[in-house]
């Protein structure tokens, strides 16, 4: 379902605060402005929920034992909704910094102005961009060790890469699933040294180098994996139940690139409340450089971004 051109009637030209994206940061942002009185419009321009949606199953969110990634965004979206928040199906292009005015503009030309704007855009796994994997995403391949991977529990599974995530990844999953192969391009690991020990000493872990991933197999769920040798060229079959992709993320910034205050990898750049270089401008979310990217960190930091800008511009 995607997002209704506002709650009541049509969408105005300026609120308290606007958020671009509508993943779990920015439904978290909009509760805690509207039960402060807050005038708020959510800008999404797929669906609600963001990542929420990629995901089969979710069982470590705060109330929920076990719930579908599209039910909780289907609820965290009525409850924000059920508040007042207005929202609109639209792609944000450009972002507007004029003294004190803050305004998003979109595709179809139309200026919204906001007293803040909160960036909620998030970061995109990176893919291997292989066959197989679009189709068998949620149902074998997946992008969160923490978020699906107690759904593998003693069975077999592989990460793909070599560096921190990946190797952290694996010594998660080793606690949970049966066996752990570690598949990596090179002939050795690019984790720092501590992972890497960790990772040769586990007996559930094992190694595949200098192989890529060619092909990903299954009708209904992943079965199989296709695995080229970058050295011989030689292809080789392996079963998986499944496998967690983990060479990166991609910061969905480029929209306030210029703007503000990026890191090396694209990352927006806060403070601990989740503000950027610019007054008036949040980052809250994947998007904004930080340790951990989780759901309710997510909601977290909406709703810390949403208590400060009460405080100190609508106070």
């Amino acid at each position: 379902m995607l997002f209704d051109v506002g709650l009541k009637g049509e969408i105005k030209d300026h609120y308290d605060v606007v958020t671009v994206g509508g993943g779990p940061a920015a439904l978290g942002a909009a509760v805690y402005a509207k039960r402060a009185g807050l005038s708020v419009l959510v800008i999404e321009k797929t669906l609600e929920g963001g990542q929420l949606n990629l995901t089969t199953y979710i069982d470590n969110y705060l109330g929920f034992s076990s719930i579908e990634g599209q039910e909780l965004a289907r609820r965290m979206k009525e409850h924000a909704e059920s508040l007042g928040t207005e929202f609109l199906n639209a792609q944000a292009t450009k972002i507007i910094v004029e003294d004190e005015k803050r305004i998003v503009r979109t595709e179809e030309g139309r200026l919204i102005s906001a007293g803040v704007i909160m960036i909620a855009t998030g970061a995109d796994p990176r893919k291997l961009g292989v066959a197989g994997e679009r189709e068998l995403t949620a149902k074998g391949i997946s992008y969160c060790a923490t978020c699906d991977g107690y759904f593998f529990k003693d069975k077999d599974v592989a990460v793909v890469g070599g560096g921190d995530t990946a190797i952290n990844d694996a010594l998660y999953l080793a606690k949970i699933a049966r066996s752990v192969t570690i598949i990596h391009r090179r002939d050795k690991l690019r984790a720092v040294k501590i992972l890497q020990d960790k990772a040769f000493s586990n007996e559930k872990i094992k190694f595949e180098f200098n192989k890529v991933v060619e092909e990903f197999v299954g009708s209904k769920k992943l079965e199989e994996v296709i695995l080229k040798d970058t050295k011989t060229g030689q292809l080789s079959r392996l079963k998986f139940d499944g496998v967690f992709i983990a060479i990166g993320l991609m910061p969905n910034s480029e929209l306030v690139n210029g703007i503000v205050e990026l890191d090396e990898s694209g990352y927006i750049i806060t403070d601990e409340s989740m503000q950027t270089s610019v007054p008036r401008i949040y980052a809250i979310g994947d998007v904004r450089k930080k340790n951990t990217r989780q759901i309710i960190t997510a909601v977290a930091d909406g709703a810390i971004a949403a208590m400060h800008a009460v405080e100190h511009y609508f106070s």
